[in-house]
């Protein structure tokens, strides 16, 4: 369960998104460009970051994306066997499984990052996964970290005094 605070305030009519993109830059990328030079629509709510290889993507980098204020995190790379690196992506699938337990583990809903494939031929529907995931992102609200360097959606933070533990902090009212 999302653990966000929504209020009028961040989920008025006029609160949009932030979405981190990572694209894989041999297909994902490639894909986005050609969205663009189609002039095919899709909502400008992600920021994309270029990357070698899904394979090549730290998930320290997409906790810390959602930490610093992103609400939601994409990240796209070749399909699986069509690799530029042969076997990157096949590695990224792997460890994606286990970020989605390390984000649940940190407070954060793990529907907030999104995983995708999208070759360079397919700018209709990297269009597609990015109304998709911009509308899944919405559903869940903003996402509201409390306290640097911890806790995720739930308020637990070290500097919040209320950590449990799942974000290396000190335990509330720890010496």
């Amino acid at each position: 369960m999302d653990n966000c605070e929504m209020t009028e305030k961040n989920t008025g009519e006029g609160w949009e998104p932030k979405i981190i993109a990572f694209l894989c830059n041999w297909c994902s990328y490639a894909g986005a460009d050609l969205a663009g030079t189609s002039r095919l629509q899709y909502p400008p709510n992600i920021r994309v970051i270029r990357v070698p290889c899904s394979g090549r993507i730290n998930p320290i980098y997409i906790i810390k994306a959602l930490m610093e204020g992103a609400d939601g995190v994409m990240v796209s790379g070749c399909h699986p066997g069509d690799c530029h690196y042969l076997s990157g992506n096949l590695f990224a699938r792997r460890r994606f499984v286990v970020l989605k337990k390390l984000l649940r583990t940190c407070g954060f809903d793990p529907d907030r990052v999104q995983f995708t494939w999208v070759s360079a031929s397919e700018g209709g529907r990297f269009a597609d996964v990015v109304k998709e995931v911009t509308e899944n992102v919405k559903k869940l609200g903003p996402c509201n970290v409390h306290g640097i360097g911890g806790g995720g959606e739930s308020g637990r933070g070290g500097e919040c005094g209320e950590c449990d533990g799942c974000c290396g902090g000190k335990e509330a009212g720890a010496g």
